[in-house]
């Protein structure tokens, strides 16, 4: 972990990433408009986006407890809330939904379906 000026002037850490669960640049670019929140140089925010999404992926790849996360990720207490403020607001389900649309649309079809089929027991359950 190394501390440095931010080009917003305030200190950050910089978090080597080498596990292999850490985001690339491709998936970043996916995630990072569903997961801001609020502005990425947010003055309370001492840890990027970034270095926080790949922590809660460590987290989900390895099945590690949050009290052992490795010290050079965030600190629990600072991925663990974050992740839940995520969840309260939907983020990964409209990732889950952005993605649904983009291998529709990959696979040739509309991004939206167009039928839908109901049987009995979908009906039971909806009601």
């Amino acid at each position: 972990m190394v501390p440095h000026i931010g080009q917003y002037g305030f200190m950050q850490k910089e978090y080597r990433t080498g596990y292999p669960s850490d985001v690339n640049d491709e998936e970043r670019a996916f995630v990072a408009p569903c997961l801001a929140l609020c502005r990425e140089d947010t003055a309370q925010r001492g840890h990027s986006l970034r270095a926080v999404f790949n922590g809660l992926r460590y987290i989900v790849k390895t099945g590690n407890q949050w009290r052992m996360m490795p010290h050079d990720l965030p600190p629990w207490p600072v991925v663990y809330p974050q992740m839940r403020r995520w969840m309260e607001a939907g983020c990964f389900q409209i990732m889950v939904e952005d993605l649904c649309m983009l291998l529709r649309e990959f696979a040739g079809r509309k991004s939206q379906p167009t039928t839908m089929i109901l049987d009995s027991r979908t009906l039971l359950c909806g009601s």
